[in-house]
């Protein structure tokens, strides 16, 4: 494991109640193989390979040989990484879907530069040859995408259009003469940017753009956006082939073993059959065809098809923040300052502030691990096949789309705050946590915004509220609308606060215990979703008669609204995964600790958002500052527990990396506790200046 600190007991760090927690202890073993979850032998073999130092990162290296290093590890990845289970048999995969994430979401450990590169080449690049194409696409593209014999880019975002893939500018004229499409840049906004392996290395991509036909005597048609293979530069030259152009991105906030780059087309032509044509196809004589009928649903369903990115992010985003954690837990563990009761210096985490500063985050990320097992399985069960419907895919995509956001944000605060938590250790490169805080930043932005990502969201939350009132009559629908108001009115008096208060007087122990019930929390975390979206849905009835210059101007009014309506729908979900972990442990112990840090993350939730407890009535003064004490105490509680609870990622030294995380800090604090001791023991220790008046 990551350190050779002993774990102190309550009585030792005069934390927590020893009555109630001397006896409990946590099975590192056996937690260890639950957060491994549904594939720990995949996970443990990519752990075992990123401990090789040819893997690893070598902070400060100059742009341009950090970029040739992650593309010679790519190489290596292709030969020995076992990249490929999600493709076929015929091309050396299983078929795994989830597998093949799970493996992705360890990369992290040597190289966030290296995942991400690996995830445009094999989870954008070969995953778009494969997922929008058919079998001669298959045959054409796919074996030289998976061997990186064509490194690949992902030409989708373009400058001028982000999150708004439907409006890109690039178009793919069909020339029915040669039965050619032709790709071509309008406009200096419709260039292809911020892309992975078009700077520097890439040799084809994968170009969305708006396929327009014209068959004999019928006008123009924009069918919408489409995937096409198109050569960029000479394999032999690496310059960009005729028509093509573009530039590097340059240097960047983090990630800078990837080479991003921009990309146009000034009339390129490619064969026919480079369009990749699982949803729409185009004959020799500029017929389209498509298997969805409706344009709009064509486009969802295609954009649904690399719903993977997110989900990998998702996870890379929990395994950054397990990283930084545990280097921080770590270190607060070992390192002391200022004189306790004694001689000695009091270590970090004795302290009940440096404890309030880590112990949350540690709750929210093991909530972040469960949740993405989760969708990690829905994934897995929509993509193999064995569930693969409409709805399932919707709701994947829905989830998603909550979680990468909610995990991806959660990880940039994680680190900021481990990196304060070790002072100026911390901001040394060599202990990792400042190069994974630039790494992760991008992540919030690409694979969608996550703020774009909390509007889809809170638009299928208003769409599964509307179709509540689907099939109700006129008098059913308002008597519905009048219970609401009814209990918001009711929450809101002074009555329901003052029946909490009379419940818990005299007695915290009785609030808090209500706080720590499981029926408890899900009350409070599922009725502000469910009274957030009733809300919104009810200032925006008026849209559904107005006209749409009207319409528009409510629905943007209620977008922050949206927006935090889906930020408590993720963390409700993260809860609810949480909980229904615990049900798989089997150790007394672990599960006692579990529990603990499942309420803790809980009640930081309800405290985090304890202003709208407060003012919508669910909650009255006093059980509201319960919430905090209690968390305080489960704080105490856990602090015994938190080199294990952090031990139990099932890091090595060989993934951390960071020397303050190593034991060398032990070593130097038992070095000068020894020689104060000494000095004391000897008689010779001078008197402080003090102690001579």
């Amino acid at each position: 494991m990551t350190t050779t600190t002993p774990r102190p007991t309550p009585a030792e760090t005069e934390q927590g109640d020893p009555r109630l927690d001397a006896d409990v202890r946590l099975d590192v073993e056996h937690l260890a193989h639950l957060l491994l979850g549904h594939y720990p032998e995949l996970r443990l073999g990519a752990r075992r390979l990123m401990a090789d130092e040819r893997f690893h990162r070598i902070e400060g290296l100059p742009l341009a040989e950090h970029r040739d290093r992650v593309l010679g590890q790519l190489r290596l990845l292709a030969a020995e990484g076992d990249v490929h289970r999600s493709f076929p048999v015929r091309f050396g995969g299983a078929e795994d879907h989830g597998g093949f994430l799970a493996r992705f979401e360890e990369l992290g450990h040597a190289d966030p530069s290296l995942q991400i590169k690996s995830g445009v080449q094999w989870g954008l690049f070969a995953s778009a040859i494969y997922h929008l194409g058919t079998e001669r696409s298959h045959d054409q593209f796919l074996a030289d995408a998976l061997s990186v014999a064509v490194p690949g880019a992902f030409a989708m975002t373009e400058t001028g259009h982000g999150s708004d893939v439907a409006a890109i500018g690039t178009t793919a004229t069909f020339d029915v003469e040669t039965e050619e499409f032709v790709i071509h840049t309008p406009f200096r906004a419709a260039w292809k940017d911020y892309l992975g392996n078009a700077g520097q290395h890439g040799t084809a991509a994968v170009v969305f753009a708006r396929l327009i036909t014209s068959p004999a005597g019928k006008p123009r048609v924009d069918h919408g956006v489409h995937a096409f293979y198109v050569p960029i530069r000479d394999p032999q030259t690496m310059e960009f082939l005729p028509g093509v152009g573009g530039e590097d991105d340059g240097l960047k906030g983090g990630l800078n073993g990837i080479d991003n780059g921009r990309l146009w087309f000034d009339h390129v032509r490619v064969p026919r059959v480079n369009l990749l044509n699982r949803y729409g196809d185009v004959d020799a004589d500029g017929t389209y065809s498509s298997p969805i009928a409706s344009p709009g649903r064509r486009f969802f369903t295609m954009l649904g098809t690399l719903v993977q990115g997110r989900v990998s992010l998702d996870g890379a985003a929990v395994t950054a923040s397990r990283l930084g954690l545990t280097i921080a837990i770590t270190y607060g563990n070992q390192r002391r300052q200022f004189a306790g009761a004694g001689n000695d210096e009091v270590v970090l985490l004795d302290y009940a502030e440096h404890q309030r500063r880590l112990l949350p985050l540690l709750a929210e990320t093991y909530a972040a691990g469960f949740a993405h097992e989760d969708l990690l399985a829905a994934f897995d069960d929509v993509f193999s096949g064995r569930n693969d419907t409409p709805e399932t895919r919707e709701d994947l995509e829905t989830l998603a789309a909550a979680l990468k956001p909610t995990s991806t944000w959660f990880a940039l605060k994680t680190l900021q705050t481990c990196r304060e938590a070790c002072g100026g250790a911390g901001f040394l490169t060599e202990n990792r946590l400042t190069s994974l805080r630039a790494d992760m930043d991008v992540y919030v932005t690409f694979e969608g915004d996550n703020t774009v990502l909390y509007q889809l969201v809170g638009k299928r939350l208003l769409t599964d509220y509307a179709k509540g009132f689907k099939h109700l009559d006129a008098v059913k629908v308002a008597q519905l609308v009048a219970e609401r108001a009814s209990d918001a009115a009711r929450f809101r008096t002074p009555l329901h606060r003052a029946i909490q208060t009379i419940a818990d007087v005299g007695d915290v122990r009785r609030s808090a215990g209500q706080l720590r019930e499981t029926d408890t929390q899900r009350a409070l975390l599922v009725d502000r979703v469910e009274t957030m979206v009733a809300e919104i849905a009810q200032a925006l009835r008026p849209a559904q008669r107005a006209d749409a210059a009207t319409s528009a101007a409510l629905f943007n009014g209620q977008q922050h609204a949206i927006v935090e309506a889906a930020r408590a729908h993720a963390e409700l979900v993260q809860w609810e995964s949480f909980t229904a972990a615990l049900a798989r442990v089997d150790d007394p112990g672990t599960k006692q600790v579990l529990t603990w840090v499942r309420d803790l993350f809980g009640l930081t939730l309800v405290e985090r958002h304890l202003a709208w407890y407060l003012v919508n009535g669910r909650l009255s003064a006093g059980r509201a500052r319960t919430v905090t004490s209690y968390i305080d105490r489960l704080v105490s509680r856990l602090r015994p527990h938190a080199q294990d609870l952090v031990d139990a990622f099932g890091f090595e030294q060989a993934h951390l990396r960071a020397p303050i995380a190593s034991g060398a800090e032990q070593t130097r604090q038992d070095e000068a506790r020894a020689w104060y001791r000494a000095q004391r023991a000897s008689g010779d220790a001078p008197i402080p200046e003090k102690h001579t008046r």
